[in-house]
């Protein structure tokens, strides 16, 4: 059995906006960390780094513009191997539908519970970052954890 993480949120921001947020390397540097270098196309590679602690490296598996992205992780000093974080957007009441979800965790321990409120908190630099043009992506002088 494995678990996951979820979210599901609203944006005030238009789904092109977003999908670009979550799509591209220059969108990603503005909320999750500064240290975001790669390829951001279907198959690329891209490398997600978090000072002293390392990072993830996430392949590309599939976008679909300004509805969907999905990676899969390669590399991970967290155990992160395998699994598969997706972005869903949709039209909802005039804001971005956001559905986040980190799947393939093996057991649902502490670091589970650590990376859950981590993935909350980007999913709210997500936000503002959308909403007004600054998130507070790690390394970034407004990050706070």
């Amino acid at each position: 059995m494995t678990h996951s993480i979820k979210h599901l949120f609203h944006i005030d921001a238009s789904k092109e906006k977003v999908f670009e947020a979550i799509s591209t390397i220059n969108g990603l540097k503005n909320w999750w960390t500064v240290e975001t270098i790669g390829n951001d196309a279907v198959g690329g590679i891209i490398q997600f780094r978090f000072a002293a602690n390392g990072g993830p490296d996430m392949k590309v598996i599939q976008l679909i513009a300004n509805e969907k992205i999905m990676w899969e992780c390669l590399e991970s000093n967290h155990g992160w191997q395998g699994n598969t974080f997706t972005f869903l957007l949709d039209d909802n009441v005039g804001k971005t539908r956001v559905r986040f979800s980190h799947d393939g965790w093996k057991e649902n321990d502490d670091f589970y519970a650590i990376c859950s409120f981590a993935w909350g908190r980007y999913m709210e630099s997500l936000r503002q970052y959308c909403q007004t043009g600054h998130g507070e992506a790690f390394g970034s002088a407004g990050y706070r954890m």
